[in-house]
């Protein structure tokens, strides 16, 4: 596959988390942001279409994330890098600072794209809880 093609698999997600009015991120394979849709932007504060593709050094930090208690998560802590490595579906509740300044307590479930050729990538699709209570 040369460097302007993408996986099938992949193509098909990102028409599917086009159209969710919930936030979604997807990555490829080498956890590489490919495609993030409109919700993710707005919680996110930039659009993809500003911020383009980001390898996980640059997403895993970029967004700050942490725990609630503020400690640091570090990128094979989140739920996405789970899904990839590990080929099954993760789930994560952790707070991340937006680029536009503002800080979110947001829950992620992550699963693996798998193909008859192995994991192509990963799709999240995260919730924000904050001021929610967990009772």
């Amino acid at each position: 596959m040369t460097e302007g093609q993408r996986p099938l698999e992949l193509i098909l997600a990102r028409n599917l988390i086009t159209g969710l009015s919930t936030p979604a991120f997807l990555v490829d394979e080498d956890a590489v942001v490919v495609f993030y849709n409109e919700a993710a932007g707005a919680l996110l504060g930039r659009r993809f279409e500003e911020s383009g593709r980001m390898p996980p050094e640059v997403w895993s930090t970029a967004f700050g994330p942490m725990t609630s208690g503020g400690e640091p998560l570090t990128v094979e802590q989140l739920p996405l890098t789970q899904a990839l490595r590990r080929g099954r579906p993760a789930h994560h509740r952790f707070r991340i600072h937006s680029l536009d300044d503002s800080e979110h307590e947001i829950e992620v479930s992550a699963i693996p794209i798998v193909t008859t050729e192995g994991t192509r990538g990963a799709l999240a699709i995260f919730w924000p809880v904050d001021g929610e209570d967990d009772g």
